[in-house]
């Protein structure tokens, strides 16, 4: 097995469902090619954005199951580990490590808000859990938990197998103030849609994407661009893209990527409970916005 590379465009994909929203394997195999064939690095599967609160533990190893399958050694598969519990964080990474993933992005537990003491121990229970490279997923805006750069590098120096942090603070000076503290010991993967640009120039070396389920290629070359100081040609691809991306960064960010995708034509809009499709005025503008931008699509 190939060893994990935290770099590049590596999109947290969406979990594709049937009419019935039994987990549509067959479509998610298909996903995971495209993404792969149009330049991303890999996959993040079971994050918030793949809905993994709605998956049970029998369907979150099957997902993952499916992604290696499809992807082979050609590039990267991530499970995302949330949970209610430590025991069962340990015991869906543990499936990870079976499954052939090649890394696993770390979430505080769900719902408890612990002390660092707490959400320490559930964090290095993880990372312990497996030999598998792993991310660290910091996202204070949606799970309250802020591992701040002093606490990140407590647990670099406690755990050889943390490489990586998925940086979603919206807060592009955290990008320096990590690699001030952390060096070269930590790859900074930005995890916020509308701020890549920002943290790529800041020094992240890679983006943890949303969009990207729709516009791959279009995400990759963003990325890229930005990453390669080419200011004004990173502006022009962004400022297209920005009405898209800030779709990443509000409440229904799941509702919203999965239309982007029906409209495209690689997925649909089908989210389970309590999850709701979009409706009324709500449909009818992101459709707008949608068209729009298809309508200005760059090299359309």
């Amino acid at each position: 097995m190939k060893n994990m590379e935290w770099r590049g465009v590596i999109p947290a994909i969406t979990t594709p469902f049937q009419e019935d929203l039994s987990v549509d394997h067959a479509f998610l195999a298909t996903h995971c090619q495209w993404l792969v064939e149009n330049g991303c690095k890999g996959v993040v599967a079971l994050g918030s954005l793949g809905e993994g609160a709605t998956l049970s533990p029998a369907e979150k190893t099957q997902v993952l199951e499916t992604c290696v399958k499809a992807i082979g050694d050609r590039a990267f598969v991530v499970a995302g580990i949330s949970s209610l519990s430590t025991t069962e964080a340990v015991s869906i990474a543990q499936s990870a490590a079976r499954a052939g993933c090649h890394g696993v992005m770390v979430l505080p537990p769900y719902v408890y808000l612990g002390d660092w003491r707490e959400t320490k121990a559930h964090v290095s229970a993880v990372l312990s859990a497996t030999g598998l490279s792993a991310m660290l997923y910091n996202n204070p805006v949606a799970y309250t938990v802020n591992f701040v750069p002093e606490q990140v590098q407590e647990l670099l120096q406690e755990h050889p197998t943390l490489h990586a942090i998925k940086e979603s603070s919206a807060d592009v000076r955290r990008v320096t103030a990590l690699r001030a503290i952390a060096g070269d010991r930590l790859q900074i993967l930005v995890g916020v849609d509308d701020l890549v640009v920002e943290a790529a120039g800041a020094g992240a070396v890679g983006w943890i994407a949303g969009l990207v389920n729709a516009f791959p290629k279009e995400s990759v070359d963003l990325f890229n661009l930005a990453a390669t100081g080419k200011a004004q040609e990173a502006f022009d691809l962004y400022k297209w893209f920005l009405p898209l991306l800030r779709m990443d960064t509000v409440p229904k960010f799941v509702q919203l990527i999965k239309l982007v995708q029906e409209e495209v034509g690689m997925g649909n809009q089908r989210v389970r409970p309590p999850r709701l499709v979009l409706s009324g005025t709500e449909l009818a503008e992101t459709k707008r916005i949608i068209a729009d931008s298809l309508a200005t699509r760059p090299g359309k």
